[in-house]
């Protein structure tokens, strides 16, 4: 789209700075902000770079039957396409069209989560030791989504009463967890190290490290803390995505699913397993020990139990616990 100036003779901000900077405004997590300028950018390729108030429902319709048709993507994918364009219109543009409510979503998928059995994952967890075998007992021994882990802080594990705390996890919601008994003495001896190198940090002065919410300009030197240190990091400085500064950031999460893959293939499991599925195979074998319900989707920081129900597919065996007719001749 061609630039354009202001009243004043500067350059007006581009099209997708203003995208980026409605969705930091309104705090949407950096995946969904970097997920929906995507989505718009396709869009407007798609459009051959006509400005959206040249367009309407015929355009966007045609965008999301080519996403569903040509680029055969998930009803996920398509539907989360749709709403990154309803914020681009309602919230950047600020045009309440009556179309915008008129464009019919795909109808989701409904998929039974894939679960790991205890042997299954015990056979993992022998395939992978180091720094990626703590992270994924972390996983399965909590219940944790695999960024909820990357993000997790110093501060947020709490030794003393054996839980930890889970911060602006999805939907932004804090919750509690435990601290698995036995993930004790490692988590302590990798705080140890990781001690050694925010002191090494801080030697350098590049001890500081991203805080949400502003809280930088509030506690301007919060960000030097340890307890607001990552416990998982890079191995070296990286550039922050959005503020650009060059800092030790949280490890990439893709390091971890490349382990898990591996470990999967060597343990001789034949499921399709990533790091998700140790939170599906935690909620599983809780409910299986006996565990309420309620609890459980307490643990997983369900917003609704019926999100949790999915996981009772699997503890009578078969389907909906039913025996075969075959069983009793």
């Amino acid at each position: 789209m061609p630039k354009s100036t202001q009243p004043d003779g500067t350059a007006a901000p581009r099209f997708l700075d203003v995208l980026r900077q409605t969705l930091r405004v309104r705090h949407y997590s950096l995946r969904t902000e970097q997920q929906y300028v995507n989505c718009v950018r396709r869009f407007l390729r798609f459009h051959h770079h006509r400005h959206p108030r040249e367009m309407g429902a015929a355009e966007v319709s045609s965008f999301l039957t080519h996403l569903a048709v040509e680029g055969q993507v998930s009803a996920s994918t398509q539907n989360q396409a749709l709403s990154a364009l309803l914020f681009l219109y309602r919230d950047v543009l600020m045009l309440n069209l009556p179309w915008l409510d008129e464009v019919v979503r795909a109808k989701p998928s409904r998929h039974l989560p894939v679960v790991l059995t205890r042997q299954e994952v015990a056979a993992l967890l022998v395939q992978i030791d180091g720094l990626y075998a703590l992270q994924l007992r972390l996983l399965y021994g909590t219940g944790m989504r695999l960024m909820e882990c990357m993000r997790l802080r110093v501060k947020d594990i709490d030794f003393g009463h054996g839980e930890i705390l889970i911060r602006d996890g999805k939907g932004a919601k804090d919750r509690v967890t435990m601290l698995p008994q036995s993930l004790v003495a490692p988590l302590q001896a990798h705080l140890q190290r990781r001690r050694t190198i925010h002191e090494a940090d801080l030697q350098a002065g590049m001890a500081d490290v991203f805080l949400p919410d502003a809280l930088a300009r509030k506690y301007p030197h919060a960000g030097q803390e340890w307890g607001w240190q990552y416990v998982f990091v890079t191995t070296g400085y990286v550039r922050d995505p959005r503020s650009g500064a060059q800092r030790r950031h949280h490890q990439d999460e893709k390091l971890l699913q490349q382990a898990m893959k591996r470990a999967v293939t060597a343990a001789g499991i034949a499921k399709q397993a990533t790091p998700h599925t140790l939170r599906h195979s935690f909620a599983t074998h809780l409910l299986e020990s006996g565990y309420d319900i309620r609890t459980v989707q307490e643990l997983l920081g369900h917003a609704d139990v019926s999100t949790t129900m999915i996981y009772t597919h699997v503890l009578n065996k078969g389907g909906r616990g039913v025996s075969s007719p075959l069983d009793s001749l």
